[in-house]
C-alpha cells in the first residue's frame, strides 16, 4: 500500500502532506536527530537545590545530613555569573554548540555540553559528569572554597556518587538513566520515565505520545529491530500512533468524545475497512466476519493509533492514568475478537498490559504508570507501541497518581520543555521535512 502520509498536529491541523514514510526515519529526519542529540547532551542543574543543600547540610539522598558543615552561598542570586563560568569550562571550541541558559529566575540552569564531548565518549554520560564538574569548579572559584569545604560543595552537586552507582541525591538531572540500569542493548532512550515525558510536553497528550514514540522507535533502530522489512513496520507505527498521520488519532478521539473503548474499536475497524487496509476474508455460519489484512504492517499501525485513541478517550474520561494498562489490554482483546486479526504489536502490547496492570497498581501496588518506562522489566516487551499510550495517560491525569508529575518531574519538565523540539515534537518533525 502507499507509504505517503499526511502529518497533522494535536489539534487536527494539517502540517505537511504527501510525506514519504522514510523521511520520518531517524536516519533522515533532522528534528528527530536533534531530539536524540539534545537528549544526550542536556542536563538540568537545580541551583536552588544546591543552595539549599549547602545551607542545610542535607545532601546525598533522603535522610542524609551533615551537621555543622553548612555553607551560606548565594547561588541563585549569582546564576548569571555561574552560567558564564560553566559555559567557559565545558566549551571545547570557540564556535561550538555549547549552550548554558538560566531558567526560572535563577533557580535552574539548562546545560548543553558541546556535541563533540558526547561524540568522543562511548557512553552518553558526559553531560551529567562534565556539567556537574563544571558547576563544582565554578562554585569553588567563585566563593574561594578551601580544601576542607570543597567536598561539601561536591556532595551538594554530585549527590552520593561515587559511593552509589548513580548520582543519588544530586542536583544535576538527565532524563536518561545511567547505562548500568539499561535492561539490554539499545535500551537507553527507552529508559525515560513517562512522567518526565508528560512534563516536558506540558501535559499535552498527543505531543507526549509523539515524544515517547520517537524515543521508543529510535531505540528500535539502535537495538536492531528496524532492519530490512521491519523498518517499514516500525515507521508506520511511528507515523500513525506518534505523528497523527492522516489525522487518524485526532479523528477517532473526536468521534468518540462520549464513547468507550468498544466504540473506539468500532471506529478503528471502520477506518481500516474504508482505507482498504483490511477486508472480509470469510463469513462464519453465525454471520461473524473473519478479516484479512491486505497490509499487515499498516494494520498494526492502525491498531497502534486506535490504542492511543482509546487511551485518550478512557483515561481522559476518568482524568486518571491508572486505567491505561487495562485500556491497552482490553482495546486489543476486543479488537482481536472483532476482527480475528492480531492486536497491536502482534499481541505484545496486550501481554505487556497484563503484567503492567498487576505491577503498577494491583495486588503488588506501590507505584503508578508515571514512574514506568520502556526499559522496565514489566513494560519493555512491546516494540515501542505501549509506552506512548502511558505517556498520554499521564498527561491526562489530574493528580490521582501516588507519584505525581509535579513531584517527580518538575525540574526536567521546565528545563527540557524549554527546547522547542521536545515541547512540540510533531510540529518539529513536520517542519524538518
Amino acid at each position: 500500500m502507499s507509504d505517503k502520509i499526511d502529518i497533522y498536529d494535536d489539534k487536527g491541523k494539517l502540517l505537511e502532506s504527501g510525506v514519504d514514510l522514510m523521511d520520518i526515519a531517524p536516519t533522515r529526519n533532522a528534528a528527530i536527530q536533534k531530539i536524540v542529540k539534545d537528549t544526550k547532551r542536556t542536563v538540568a542543574v537545580n541551583l536552588a537545590g544546591i543552595e539549599n543543600a549547602l545551607a542545610s547540610g542535607k545532601m546525598g539522598g533522603a535522610g542524609r545530613r551533615i551537621l555543622g558543615r553548612e555553607l551560606k552561598y548565594d547561588i541563585v542570586a549569582n546564576a548569571s555569573a555561574i552560567q558564564d563560568s560553566v559555559a567557559k569550562l565545558i566549551q571545547v571550541n570557540k564556535d561550538d554548540d555549547t549552550n548554558v541558559q538560566v531558567l526560572a529566575g535563577g533557580k535552574q540552569l539548562r546545560v548543553q555540553v558541546p556535541s563533540l564531548r558526547t561524540a568522543i565518549g562511548a557512553d552518553y554520560v558526559s553531560a551529567s559528569t562534565v556539567g556537574a564538574a563544571a558547576v563544582v569548579q565554578t562554585i569553588i572559584d567563585m566563593y574561594k572554597v578551601d580544601m576542607f569545604d570543597a567536598p561539601i560543595v561536591k556532595g551538594a552537586v554530585w549527590g552520593s556518587y561515587p559511593q552509589t552507582m548513580d548520582m543519588m541525591g544530586s542536583n544535576v538531572a538527565s532524563i536518561l538513566s545511567i547505562p548500568q540500569n539499561n535492561e539490554g542493548l539499545g535500551y537507553s532512550l527507552r529508559n525515560i520515565t513517562t512522567n518526565h515525558i508528560a512534563a516536558i510536553t506540558g501535559k499535552r497528550a498527543m505531543n507526549s505520545a509523539a515524544l515517547s514514540s520517537i524515543f521508543e522507535q529510535v531505540s528500535m533502530y539502535e537495538m536492531g529491530n528496524s532492519v530490512g522489512l521491519f523498518e517499514r513496520h516500525q515507521l508506520l507505527g511511528l507515523a500513525y500512533q506518534g505523528l497523527n498521520a492522516n489525522n487518524m488519532v485526532c479523528d477517532i478521539v473526536t468521534k468518540n468524545k462520549t464513547g468507550t473503548i468498544g466504540t473506539v474499536v468500532e471506529s478503528t475497524v471502520e477506518r481500516a475497512i474504508e482505507d482498504g487496509v483490511i477486508a472480509v476474508d470469510k463469513k462464519a455460519p453465525s454471520g461473524y466476519n473473519f478479516y484479512k489484512a491486505n497490509d499487515v504492517s499498516k494494520w498494526n499501525a492502525y491498531a497502534a493509533a486506535g490504542m492511543l485513541a482509546a487511551t485518550m478517550v478512557n483515561c481522559g474520561a476518568g482524568r486518571a492514568a491508572q486505567n491505561v494498562s487495562s485500556t491497552i489490554l482490553y482495546f486489543n482483546d476486543i479488537l482481536e475478537k472483532e476482527t480475528g486479526l492480531p492486536g497491536c504489536d502482534m499481541g505484545r502490547a496486550q501481554g505487556t498490559a497484563v503484567g503492567f496492570s498487576f505491577f503498577s497498581h494491583s495486588i503488588y501496588g506501590g507505584g503508578g504508570p508515571g514512574i514506568f518506562n520502556g526499559n522496565h522489566v514489566v513494560t519493555r516487551h512491546s516494540r515501542g507501541f505501549a509506552i506512548p499510550c502511558v505517556c498520554a495517560a499521564c498527561s491526562l491525569d489530574t493528580g490521582t497518581q501516588m507519584f505525581t508529575i509535579e513531584k517527580t518531574s518538575s525540574l526536567v519538565g521546565n528545563v527540557f520543555g524549554s527546547i522547542p523540539e521536545f515541547k512540540e515534537p510533531i510540529k518539529a518533525v513536520a517542519g524538518a521535512l
